[in-house]
């Protein structure tokens, strides 16, 4: 199986480097295992809350929004 290339997405350095606090001790061993680890679990959340839906056209409910923005700010991204 080929591995995918990877891209780099460019996050503000205060919020690495809470993120390497956040993950301190955690079994996280970088702080883009754990970004990626957050970013899939919030993409599987829409695809599987909207199942019909193409991927491509698939929207957040202003319930998901909000339940999304305050999953950011606990994990210290907001």
């Amino acid at each position: 199986m080929l591995k995918e290339p990877r891209v780099t997405v460019k996050i503000p350095r205060p919020l690495y480097r809470r993120i390497q606090q956040v993950i301190e001790n955690s079994g996280f061993s970088s702080p883009t295992d754990f970004v990626v680890f957050v970013l899939r679990d919030l993409v599987s959340h829409v695809e599987t809350s909207q199942p019909d839906v193409a991927p491509e056209e698939r929207e957040f409910t202003p319930e998901e929004l909000e339940a999304v923005r305050q999953r950011l700010k606990n994990l210290g991204y907001l």
